[in-house]
């Protein structure tokens, strides 16, 4: 394998050393970006975006990378060093969950994955685990996922609105029995007053939210703030004239999608494809 430099908060130039690493490993180990994709299951062009330097990607597809190249540890350490150097990315994310935990309503789109808020721990079990996580570290973040659903629980929670795309309704569980309690939690959820649940079909065609999902919070001051989040990162947008442009977004989608009854019945039909005897 080839030789690495030490792994330090010295280095002048942390994104750079992290995509070289990335390089060296999979040059080493005989695979195209093509190989790579397939192995680990993400697109390909994310570790070649990851390898230029476009972006340094997320902790999960990180740590899958770790445990391919069975270097414990390694590359998640330079990935934090770019992250601390480039974006203050985990800053970033503690004054989101600050806002979220302040916020009168939230409104949520989805594009592929059920957000955090929805999640029963089967799905976070596996979802997490796909990107990596093991042992101790999957127990503990499952623990802050279903954690975060209690953002939605008593007398005081903020107002929840989340169109799912059919996209996250098409995606199921392995475990056939895990994915029929997170449908079954997706409808008792749904039913809440202070729920609205929609979905969107794949008849509503393209939008402007094809490649993103998004948070919007309402202040109790009034203003409203977002969270955008693709494949390869996560944005906290408060400027004005651009939260604006992601609500206008978000209303030509909510336009688009199925009525909240009209929902609740889609998910009740794919609840009906789901097998009720396990045991065989």
């Amino acid at each position: 394998m080839p030789t690495r430099r030490a792994v330090t908060g010295r280095s002048r130039e942390p994104r750079a050393r992290f995509a070289e690493e990335l390089r060296l490993l999979r040059t080493a180990r005989g695979d195209s970006l093509r190989q790579l994709g397939e192995r680990l299951g993400w697109d390909w062009s994310l570790f070649g975006k990851m390898e230029k330097g476009e972006t340094v990607g997320g902790p999960e597809v990180v740590q899958a990378l770790d445990h391919y190249y069975g270097t414990p540890g390694l590359l998640l350490a330079l990935w934090e060093l770019a992250i601390s150097d480039q974006t203050q990315f985990k800053e970033r994310y503690r004054r989101y969950m600050a806002l979220e935990a302040e916020a009168t309503s939230l409104w949520h789109f989805a594009v592929s994955v059920l957000p955090g808020l929805l999640q029963t721990a089967g799905y976070a079990r596996e979802l997490l685990a796909a990107g990596g996580l093991r042992g101790e570290a999957l127990k503990q973040q499952i623990e802050a996922r279903m954690g975060r659903r209690e953002l939605l629980a008593g007398t005081e929670s903020p107002q929840f609105r989340t169109i799912l795309s059919e996209a996250v309704l098409r995606t199921p569980l392995r475990d056939a029995g895990e994915w029929r309690r997170q449908l079954e939690y997706l409808r008792e959820i749904g039913e809440r007053h202070d729920v609205v649940l929609q979905v969107a079909p794949f008849s509503a065609g393209l939008h402007g939210l094809t490649n993103a999902d998004v948070m919007f919070l309402r202040m109790p001051e009034g203003r409203t703030v977002a969270y955008a989040e693709n494949g390869y990162r996560g944005e906290l947008v408060e400027e004005t004239a651009s939260v604006e442009r992601l609500q206008r977004a978000y209303d030509s989608v909510r336009d688009l999608a199925l009525s909240p009854a009209e929902s609740r019945k889609f998910i009740l039909r794919i609840l009906e494809e789901v097998p009720c005897d396990l045991s065989t």
